[in-house]
């Protein structure tokens, strides 16, 4: 079956890269129920793409290039017209669809969000602000911490990628914050340091990779961002920065303007950092098993304004633990390829 009721059975051939680099293959395209699944001539499977994800890169163009997800690195070449049709038609259902993602599954919750919304205007905004944040479902957050991220990259321009440095940043998230959500990326510019988005996206700026000789201090950034969101979610700041009449669309409708979010995004790149307390860092790094000293004298080079830091460092008696391999950190400190 497929996600189409007078299709029992769509196949056609197509192009697949699973990365730039590398050279396009001949493969086999099948437009399941859920997926489009991507096999070579022997019926090895290369790779499985759901269909509620899928990007096209060149829309109105043909072939039809597509992605498993608008940050994927692999990429599918299409000729066929039913088959274009097909995902097109699933494209658009899913779009009209997004705005109220995952309302069904929190109606219950958001039954009383029209009775809780007036009483909001009046004495309740804190209070409706932390409902939505509890209630809002993770694919929701992940799409306005994209759209978010698009907004930075007018100023920042596209993320910086290579194949080995993308593989660096995924062990450098799972060597950090697994089992959390979310991802890394490295930014030209744009940003201060870190930023982070709701959904666990955390951004960086290409100078933690690029200006120091160790891993530890980048490490120590992406450490204090994840500790400041465990503090207030990111969701939360959004929030209080597109005030009440936003707040209760995203609560009813699940979608929030974009002006706000663009606005937003202009006020994330600009505006000081809230300060993380030396207490919770300390925590952080220690659980990381991560030296706090390297990171606190990145921050301030003097090391007078970051002294606690450095005097309390969980890991002065040994027993830090590294962050990356050698060829790693090599490969992420080229990966912006300039």
């Amino acid at each position: 079956m497929t996600a189409l009721k007078e299709y029992q059975r769509l196949e056609c051939a197509g192009l697949w890269r699973p990365e730039p680099e590398a050279q396009r293959q001949n493969v086999v395209v099948n437009f399941g129920d859920a997926s489009l699944a991507i096999t070579d001539g022997a019926g090895r499977v290369l790779s499985h793409w759901s269909l509620a994800a899928v990007e096209r890169v060149n829309p109105g163009e043909m072939p039809a290039l597509y992605a498993p997800s608008a940050e994927a690195l692999e990429l599918l070449e299409l000729e066929d017209e039913t088959m274009i049709e097909a995902v097109e038609r699933v494209r658009q259902v899913i779009a009209r669809r997004r705005p109220r993602e995952g309302w069904l599954r929190r109606v219950i919750l958001w039954g009383g969000s029209a009775a809780l919304a007036v009483a909001a205007f009046v004495w309740l905004p804190g209070a409706l602000t932390s409902h939505t944040v509890r209630v809002v479902p993770e694919p929701t957050r992940a799409e306005l911490g994209g759209h978010v991220f698009r907004a930075i990259g007018r100023v920042s321009g596209a993320p910086c990628r290579s194949p080995r440095g993308d593989r660096a940043l995924a062990r450098l998230h799972t060597r950090l914050r697994a089992p959390e959500k979310g991802g890394l990326l490295v930014l030209r510019g744009g940003i201060t340091n870190t930023v982070a988005l709701p959904g666990g996206l955390i951004l960086m700026n290409r100078a933690l990779v690029e200006d120091y000789e160790s891993p530890d201090v980048v490490a120590g950034y992406i450490l204090a961002e994840a500790t400041r969101s465990a503090q207030t979610d990111p969701l939360e700041r959004l929030l209080e920065h597109a005030g009440l009449i936003a707040t209760i669309r995203l609560l009813t409708t699940g979608a929030l303007p974009e002006a706000a979010l663009d606005a937003y995004a202009e006020e994330l790149v600009t505006a000081p950092q809230a300060p993380v307390p030396d207490e919770a860092l300390l925590a952080r790094f220690a659980e990381a098993k991560l030296a706090t000293t390297p990171y606190a004298y990145a921050v301030d080079v003097t090391g007078e304004g970051t002294l606690p830091l450095i005097e309390a460092d969980p890991m002065r008696g040994g027993g830090a633990e590294p962050v990356l391999e050698d060829a790693d950190w090599v490969a992420l400190q080229g990966i912006c390829g300039e």
